[in-house]
This record gives C-alpha cells, sequence and structure tokens, in this order.
C-alpha cells in the first residue's frame, strides 16, 4: 500500500453544505439566515450580544490573592525517620531516598514513634516531634530558610525624617 492509495472509510466524509449557490440546492436565496434583521446581515462580531455586557466580560477574573512570601513545607514523620535506619537526617538523605522533593524544606512532625537517638536537621519543627525527638535521646537542628528574609511593604517603609 502506497501514501496515494489511502482513503477515508466509506460514509465518513461528508461534503459541507454549499449555502448561497441558488434556489436548487439546499441553503440557497437566503441560506439560512432567516428574513432580513441584524442576523441576516454580514458583520456581527463573535459574542454580541445585543447591546447587553458579554458574557466574556461579565464574568469576574484574577480574583483573591496570592502571598509572595507563603512557606510551603513537606511534612516528613517521626514513623518516616524512624524507618530510615539513619543517626543523621538531613533533607538531602531524604531526597536520596526519594522521601522528600529537591530543594522542598521539611518540616518534622510527631506521628509514629522514635525508638532510638536521631540527629535531625530540617527547616521546621512541629513542638512535639522536637519534644519525642528530644525525648528519645537525639537532638534537633533548625535548618536557615532558603530565601534572606520578607522584604518591607512597598509604600509603607518609613524615610528619613
Amino acid at each position: 500500500m502506497k501514501v496515494h492509495d489511502l482513503k477515508p472509510a466509506p460514509g465518513s466524509r461528508k461534503r459541507p453544505q454549499r449555502k448561497a449557490r441558488g434556489i436548487a440546492g439546499k441553503g440557497g436565496k437566503t441560506a439560512g439566515r432567516g428574513t432580513k434583521g441584524q442576523r441576516a446581515r454580514s458583520k456581527i462580531p463573535v459574542g454580541f450580544e445585543g447591546g447587553q455586557m458579554p458574557l466574556a466580560r461579565r464574568v469576574p477574573k484574577l480574583r483573591g490573592f496570592k502571598n509572595p512570601f507563603r512557606m510551603e513545607y513537606q511534612a516528613i514523620n517521626l514513623d518516616v525517620i524512624d524507618a530510615t535506619g539513619l543517626d543523621e537526617i538531613t533533607p538531602e538523605v531524604l531526597h536520596q531516598r526519594g522521601l522528600l522533593h529537591k530543594g522542598a524544606m521539611a518540616k518534622v512532625l510527631a506521628r509514629g514513634e522514635l525508638t532510638r537517638a536521631v540527629t535531625v536537621k530540617a527547616h521546621g519543627f512541629s513542638e512535639s516531634a522536637k519534644a519525642a525527638i528530644l525525648a528519645a535521646g537525639g537532638s534537633v537542628e533548625v535548618l536557615p530558610k532558603p530565601f534572606s528574609g520578607r522584604p518591607p511593604a512597598k509604600g509603607n517603609a518609613l524615610t528619613n525624617r
């Protein structure tokens, strides 16, 4: 079979209706537009609603507020830390084991139990997780955030007087 032998399946292609080609064919004379009036004429913009405010302009957009300083943590629980079997837990170690996304900030939460002393380095800790790690004889180190800090609000900064 060659490219020039290819054909669509019989009945799958229907010829388009040829409008306004005389009264012999269907769709002659007014070509399905009825008689007179604005819709019988040629140039009406798409979405025109007769002078009423169009739907595309009535629907609101860009609602709400997106906080540019939101800090998104990925939760790591004590049972996950205990299952690793390591003595020192860092975000890099968790990423290598597939437990943390690359570049994500880790926050340790207190689900599960810790059965041994572990040194845990993370960007955040819940109070109960911190207490559980210290109770098991481990240590906790809070890592700095990967950005410098929140800038002062524009327009509200005090000027030198």
